[in-house]
């Protein structure tokens, strides 16, 4: 295979400008694309070259897979780099790039597909004796057959879209009742989300936490596991902190799971950056649920912890160089945190929040990253996904990681629109968080939004009393100024002024 040097990126914001830096340092041009609502976005700016898709909607844009390649063609471009979310794991838009002599950062189409496809991919773990969650052994396609699974396996359920993903296509049944109401609206969800209606049937597993493995694999062969993340404090399936290591996976554990999650990415014969991700129940014991074939939004923790460059190692592996390095190789340094900031507002059952930013404030220091796209004057749009930065901190241990992002989210402000930045604040300080006491339910079973609205109801309090203060004491200067220079008698009642008897 012959070296990359130029790649075009098919994405937007701040994993387009995170792909256009690793470029930047290996010397290979980047080519970046945009909409019409991302003309001025700062990832045009920033790449050696850009070039106009279509309309706002990512249907007339981000997703042309034709317009894509015709584009990578004549501009040159050796290879795609799809980024997360869009075509990331789009098997035909993978062998549309083989098709057409470009190279695809990322796995094959076939093995997507079976990554893609939750029943094939249980079933090829099964064989490869990787431990899966109980459940269906294949697509259930009426409730009757759902009613009869979930009574074998033990009420609670959950229905789940075999081609789902990011959380969607997800329904939660306590008993039958709940399993047959939520049966047509997980089809429906999943129709809408990945145009097939496809369900399973899973065990749900109570006070579980979510923690994935990071892999690699090259074109040799050779694969690894750069540790873990974990990732189980959640909202409605979607991810909102990851922090490596996790609290409750041990040397021991890690060493066993990640060759677990080795043997799984190598039965679907795996190639580049992905993911395998667990569960992991109140016993220790570990399930696998799926592999994302993609770099994950969190792939910062993981280049903390490591010292790795994950984007770098893609390219490389793309290009046909094998791994330059054994897994006894690998060590895990120090603790990071990664907090997702979103355009939404929290105390408004997390409405988006759009619109023009007239200033941000970006914090910084020891141990402090910030991967955006954000800029004074930049606009969030509401035609593409919420994640406006990541804000990302690392130390020695837990606690300095944890000090350091929340002093960072004190620094962090961005102008006219509303972000989650108060929640993380809130989960930085709870007490079972700084514990390592978190499950996949904690924002719900804790309370942790009613926390976080008293703390900004006591905040607001503290501000407006520091006002209060502020203001009396400016009165009482403004008095005393004015009695110095003979302005108002001794006897004078000086409430006017704004002071009390």
């Amino acid at each position: 295979m012959s070296k990359i040097s130029s790649i075009l990126i098919a994405n937007r914001g701040e994993i387009a400008l995170r792909v256009i830096r690793a470029c930047k340092e290996m010397g290979i041009r980047s080519i970046a694309v945009y909409s019409d609502e991302d003309v001025r976005a700062i990832h045009v700016k920033r790449a050696d070259e850009s070039y106009y898709l279509g309309a706002p909607q990512a249907s007339e844009s981000y997703l042309k897979m034709d317009k894509i390649i015709d584009i990578a063609k004549s501009s040159g471009a050796d290879a795609i780099h799809p980024g997360y979310g869009f075509l990331s794991e789009n098997e035909s838009f993978s062998e549309l790039c083989e098709k057409n002599n470009i190279i695809f950062i990322g796995p094959t189409g076939k093995a997507m597909e079976l990554t893609g496809d939750k029943m094939k991919c249980k079933e090829i773990m099964k064989k490869a004796e990787v431990p899966t969650v109980p459940g269906s052994d294949g697509i259930v396609e009426d409730v009757e057959k759902a009613a009869d699974i979930a009574h074998l396996a033990g009420y609670p359920v959950l229905l789940k879209s075999a081609f789902g993903g990011g959380g969607k296509g997800i329904r939660l049944a306590n008993d039958e009742k709940e399993l047959r109401q939520e049966f047509e609206f997980a089809s429906n969800e999943s129709k809408a989300a990945f145009g097939k209606a496809a369900l399973f049937v899973e065990k749900y597993l109570p006070k579980i936490r979510h923690i994935e493995f990071q892999l690699i694999r090259d074109s040799h062969g050779n694969g690894r596991h750069l540790f873990e993340r974990e990732c189980s404090i959640q909202r409605r399936h979607q991810k909102l902190i990851e922090m490596s290591p996790s609290p409750v996976v041990d040397e021991k554990t890690r060493e066993r799971i990640g060759e677990i999650a080795v043997r799984a990415m190598t039965a679907v014969d795996y190639l580049n950056a992905g993911t395998a991700e667990f569960l992991s129940d109140a016993e220790g014991n570990f399930y696998f649920i799926e592999i994302n074939s993609r770099l994950q939004v969190e792939h910062p923790v993981t280049e903390y912890v490591t010292g790795l460059d994950l984007v770098k190692l893609q390219i490389n592996i793309a290009q046909d160089q094998e791994i330059p390095f054994k897994q006894e190789e690998l060590s895990l340094r120090g603790c990071a945190i990664e907090c997702r900031i979103n355009s939404e507002d929290p105390f408004l059952d997390f409405a988006p929040s759009v619109g023009n930013v007239p200033n941000c404030n970006l914090p910084y220091g020891p141990g402090v990253r910030v991967d955006t796209y954000l800029y004074p004057g930049c606009t969030v749009s509401g035609y593409y996904d919420s994640l406006v930065a990541k804000l990302i901190t690392w130390g020695n241990n837990f606690n300095e990681a944890r000090m350091r992002m929340k002093n960072a989210l004190n620094e962090f402000t961005i102008e006219g629109i509303n972000t989650t930045i108060p929640l993380h604040k809130t989960i930085m300080d709870e007490e079972n968080f700084v514990a390592g006491n978190i499950f996949t339910n904690y924002i719900e079973k804790l309370g942790i939004l009613e926390l976080m609205t008293d703390n900004a109801r006591r905040e607001a309090l503290k501000k407006s009393k520091a006002c209060i203060a502020a203001a009396l004491l400016q009165s009482e200067f403004l008095y005393l100024t004015r009695k110095h220079n003979n302005r108002i008698p001794d006897d004078s009642n000086w409430t006017q002024y704004g002071g009390t008897n």
